[in-house]
C-alpha cells in the first residue's frame, strides 16, 4: 500500500508522518530528492543541485517528478519498490499524476486553520512575512478531481494530529 500525504505548508505533514512511522514499525518512508540544500528544512530529504535533478530525471531514476515553490521534488523508483508499505510527503497538484504512477494510492489530506498555519509558519523562520501570506493564499487549494482522500484536521498537538493520521490510516490497512 503507499500512501500520499499532502497540506499546505504548515498543516503539520513532516511531524505527523515521523509520528506515524514511529507507531507503524511496517510503514516505510520515501525520502524525497528536492533541490534545496540538505540542510534547510525539518524533513528527512536528499538535496541536489538543479543540474543533477535534471540528470537524474532523465535518466529515469524517478517514479514522480514536480515542482512547487520554485523546487523540483522526485520520489526516486528506488523508494518504492520492494514490500510493505510506504508513505510520502507529496503535492495536491502531482495528485493525478501519483495516482496515474501509483495505483491504489491512498490520499490524506493534513490541514490546520488558517491561524494556524500562519503560526507554524512564522515560527519556522524559513519565510519573509510576504512569502507566508503567499503560502496562506495557497492553502485553501482545492483538491483534483477524482482524487479521493481522507482529511486529517492537525489544528492540536502533535500527539492528537498522529493518532488522527493514524485513523486515516487505519482503514487502508483492512
Amino acid at each position: 500500500m503507499i500512501f500520499g500525504v499532502v497540506g499546505p505548508s504548515g498543516a503539520g505533514k513532516d511531524t505527523l508522518i515521523r509520528g506515524a512511522l514511529k507507531a507503524r514499525p511496517d510503514l516505510r518512508l520515501v525520502r524525497r530528492v528536492i533541490t534545496r540544500p540538505a540542510n534547510a528544512g525539518s524533513e528527512d530529504f536528499e538535496g541536489v543541485t538543479s543540474e543533477d535533478f535534471k540528470r537524474r530525471h532523465q535518466q529515469g531514476d524517478f517514479a514522480l517528478v514536480w515542482d512547487a515553490h520554485g523546487l523540483s521534488y522526485g520520489i526516486p523508483k528506488a523508494e518504492v519498490s520492494g514490500p510493505g508499505s510506504i508513505i510520502f510527503n507529496g503535492s495536491r497538484a502531482a495528485l493525478p499524476a501519483a495516482a496515474r504512477v501509483f495505483p491504489g494510492l491512498a490520499v490524506i489530506l493534513v490541514t490546520a486553520p488558517p491561524l494556524v498555519l500562519a503560526m507554524r509558519l512564522a515560527a519556522r523562520g524559513r519565510e519573509q512575512a510576504g512569502d507566508i501570506r503567499a503560502r496562506l493564499a495557497r492553502a485553501a487549494f482545492e483538491m483534483p478531481a477524482g482524487i479521493a482522500f481522507r482529511t486529517v484536521v492537525n489544528d492540536q498537538s502533535p500527539e492528537i494530529g498522529t493518532a488522527r493520521l493514524l485513523a486515516a490510516l487505519h482503514p487502508a490497512r483492512a
